[in-house]
């Protein structure tokens, strides 16, 4: 994307997406640190919401969670199935951008009722229902989106929970988050290859490998709504364990992060089995096209996540598609009547 062009700074989806370069760059650390130590005196941390404010705001908090080999439990799901679970040795946080996502309200509400107090609200609103459901709630600094594909709020949801569990670990989230701005700033803009939006554009289905933080299984997501094209999430190597019977020479696979040595299964049963096109998302070359990105540590995956939105746009655009409106997905996908 280029943030100087019409060609998309008249889509409020692309001017959102530009956005969450300034949102990391003044993103406050030490803002939850209040909660992060009631947190961690309870030990364990439920995080739900339902769509892109669970995806990858949760499931990057969990692979932090085990990778720092912290004490705290981390587990995530959707709050209907998160209602079938004794969440009463849980703090919970509820994530809703609008504030009135029905299932995360409902949950909270019902928590409250059976005396649960350790419950927390993130929300791009003020004075919503959601923060008459919370014991605390945070609004995002973000501000609302007008587009239907949520994009930086995801980023500043997700930097809220990293936050959290920063200071439980004692890590210097500061020193991580350093520069990132930049790196996102590099990811937005660097060049798509034609043909790699070409292919895209052509593909029966378009999907997304790699690891479960949450990267491609939201850029799946996102897929779906801005491109318009079949999408599927496939988790580490799932690509080439069964899925190969049913995938066509057509389809296009974007591999996040490739894991080095899965590199040649990849080759071998993607690319000469089914005949398909494989892109790797990464920070160094591989033998597939690979769009190239900056190197953020422990921030990689925001990188990552910058790199797919920038794709997405190409794609949409490409298909003449308008980005900032979808033909049938809601803002609020089912929101509360009262």
């Amino acid at each position: 994307m280029n943030s100087k062009s019409e060609r998309y700074t008249k889509f409020a989806l692309c001017r959102e997406m530009m956005d969450v370069v300034g949102v990391v760059r003044k993103f406050d650390v030490g803002r939850t640190a209040e909660t992060a130590d009631e947190i961690a005196k309870v030990g364990r941390l439920f995080l739900t919401g339902e769509g892109s404010s669970r995806i990858f705001p949760a499931k990057n908090a969990i692979r932090k969670a085990l990778a720092w080999g912290m004490d705290l439990q981390v587990a995530t799901d959707g709050s209907r199935q998160a209602a079938t679970y004794d969440l009463s040795k849980f703090a919970v946080f509820g994530a809703s951008n609008s504030g009135r996502t029905s299932e995360v309200v409902t949950l909270l509400r019902n928590l409250g009722q059976a005396g649960h107090r350790h419950r927390y609200g993130l929300t791009a609103n003020e004075k919503t229902v959601l923060e008459q459901a919370a014991d605390r709630t945070y609004v995002l600094t973000c501000g609302w989106e007008t587009a239907v594909a949520a994009t930086k709020s995801v980023a500043e949801q997700a930097l809220m929970y990293q936050s959290i569990l920063s200071r439980i670990a004692g890590r210097d989230m500061a020193a991580d988050i350093k520069g990132l701005d930049k790196k996102l700033d590099a990811a937005l803009s660097v060049r798509i290859d034609p043909q790699i939006v070409e292919a895209a554009c052509a593909a029966q289905t378009i999907y997304f490998a790699g690891y479960n933080d949450g990267v491609a299984e939201e850029l799946t997501l996102k897929t779906n709504e801005i491109t318009r094209r079949k999408s599927d999430f496939l988790e580490g190597t799932y690509a080439v364990h069964g899925i190969e019977e049913v995938m066509s020479a057509k389809d296009v696979v974007f591999v996040v992060d490739p894991i080095e040595a899965e590199i040649d299964k990849f080759k071998s049963v993607l690319v000469d089995g089914v005949g398909l096109t494989v892109v790797a998302i990464g920070t160094r070359p591989t033998p597939f096209p690979t769009i190239l990105v900056p190197d953020a540590g422990e921030m990689a995956p925001y990188v990552y996540l910058a790199a797919g939105w920038n794709l997405l746009v190409e794609i949409g655009l490409a298909l003449d598609i308008n980005l900032d409106k979808a033909e049938r997905a809601r803002k609020v996908g089912n929101e509360i009547a009262g």
